[in-house]
């Protein structure tokens, strides 16, 4: 039927297309006018063709996504009965964060269940007798366990390691054959400081290069927790490519591994003013995510900025997956995104610069010794600078900030949490990478003159 209605009409070339636009332009130059440049250097044209753009990127979509709720381990019991109410609402994996190692595994897990649930154990600590618990804990209670911990990234966020390069490593390597996922590359650290694309997937892979080259073995999936951002078309390509160019260095080292995507709105474009808007930035932001081929999706609550956490914006920020998947249908379509001219050549483009940029870090010592040297962090502030020039004269807009505010919205009363970054002087290895929103400054002096 589709094949018979489209016979009746004739094939346009990219060339018919080309005259027709510069017809309609009256004499204006076309590239001018109309194909426009990333901050990441890739010029966007106004239309795509299948003679000219047809790259079909195969297996670059996960197998359906699932819905994740993050619980910060304060206390055990509460923290259990908030994991087991969640799930009978909706969630379909729970990202335990974790303070250290004193957990009691029984009573955090006690109830939940075992099927079609994963959980993610995040580490903000490094204990190789710790995961080794967990992976027995797994076994024996037949939970879907994966642990997230990511020594580089805590040198990189922090400023310090866990313990010791030395240390760290060969806690990661000891727990390399337990038979459960261990390790992660939690790069939206990199977007949330202002970092471009193609340097997001190039320090990604730099840092999954890093655990390749300094264990000797890892036989389980790794996970990428990657921070999405505004930019629909381009962030639904970013996660396509991330998977083409894991899989480019796994066949380096081991052809079978897996890449694990787990997807967070990012936080640099959220604001405190207006804050129902962020409700339409993270929307926007799950489904890029969604169609880009996440595994697993956690939504940001509107109000994470300024308020702890809270039963009624957790709720807000689930309901927004569970409509994108049960209302809107995101979950019966696989690999949406596949044969899209538009997203292939981003995703090829993207990947093509992300490689060079990745062979360059590898060529002047790799992503560790360059994060000690402070070439990461420099040029991630290079470009942070230049977005952030963007937003302070208006070129890059966040409505109900920057255009269109409301005068008459006040906040100081509304701050259970301090919503700009904080300075901690104190000695760290490297300097580290600072998480920074694009609003901080204008929110802040708005702040100083609230009556």
């Amino acid at each position: 039927m589709a094949k018979q209605l489209f016979d009746e009409f004739d094939s346009i070339s990219p060339k018919q297309w080309k005259q027709q636009i510069q017809y309609e332009l009256k004499g204006a130059d076309y590239n001018e006018t109309l194909v426009w440049e990333s901050p990441e250097g890739i010029k966007v044209k106004p239309f795509y063709h299948g003679e000219e753009d047809n790259l079909k990127f195969e297996n670059l979509h996960a197998d359906g996504f699932q819905i994740i709720q993050n619980i910060y381990v304060y206390d055990v019991t509460k923290s259990n009965a908030r994991a087991n109410e969640t799930i009978q609402r909706g969630a379909e994996a729970i990202r335990f964060t974790l303070e250290n190692a004193e957990i009691n595994l029984n009573e955090l897990m006690q109830n939940l269940p075992t099927e079609k649930v994963t959980y993610y154990f995040n580490l903000l600590f490094l204990s190789a007798d710790f995961i080794k618990k967990v992976a027995a804990f797994a076994t024996e209670k037949h939970f879907i366990i994966v642990v997230l911990v990511d020594p580089i990234s805590q040198l990189a966020k922090d400023g310090n390691w866990f313990e010791s390069l030395e240390k760290d490593f060969k806690a990661l390597q000891t727990s390399s054959s337990l038979g459960i996922p261990f390790l992660s590359c939690k790069i939206d650290l990199y977007q949330n400081a202002g970092a471009t694309m193609v340097q997001q997937l190039a320090y990604a892979i730099a840092q999954a290069n890093e655990y390749f080259n300094r264990l000797e073995s890892i036989n389980s999936p790794i996970t990428f927790e990657v921070a999405v951002g505004t930019n629909y078309f381009f962030e639904i390509a970013k996660l396509r490519a991330l998977r083409l160019l894991f899989q480019s260095l796994a066949n380096e080292y081991n052809p079978a591994l897996e890449c694990h995507i787990i997807a967070i709105p990012t936080k640099r474009n959220k604001t405190l003013y207006d804050y129902n808007v962020n409700m339409l930035r993270t929307t926007t932001e799950c489904m890029s995510a969604i169609l880009g081929g996440a595994n697993g999706v956690s939504n940001l609550a509107y109000d994470a900025l300024y308020h702890k956490d809270n039963e009624f914006g957790d709720r807000i920020a689930r309901n927004q997956l569970l409509v994108l998947k049960h209302e809107s249908y995101f979950n019966q379509v696989h690999n949406p995104a596949d044969g899209a001219y538009y997203i292939e050549s981003l995703t090829a483009q993207l990947a093509e610069k992300a490689l060079e940029l990745f062979k360059d870090i590898e060529a002047n010592g790799g992503l560790i010794t360059q994060l000690i040297e402070g070439t990461i962090q420099r040029k991630i502030n290079e470009s942070a600078q230049k977005e952030q020039e963007l937003f302070d004269s208006g070129k890059e807009v966040l409505l109900g900030t920057n255009k269109y505010p409301n005068k008459n919205d006040k906040m100081n009363h509304e701050l259970e949490l301090f919503p700009f970054v904080k300075n901690n002087p104190r000695k760290t290895l490297i300097t580290p990478i600072i998480e920074r929103r694009l609003a901080e400054k204008l929110e802040q002096e708005r702040l100083k003159t609230e009556e």
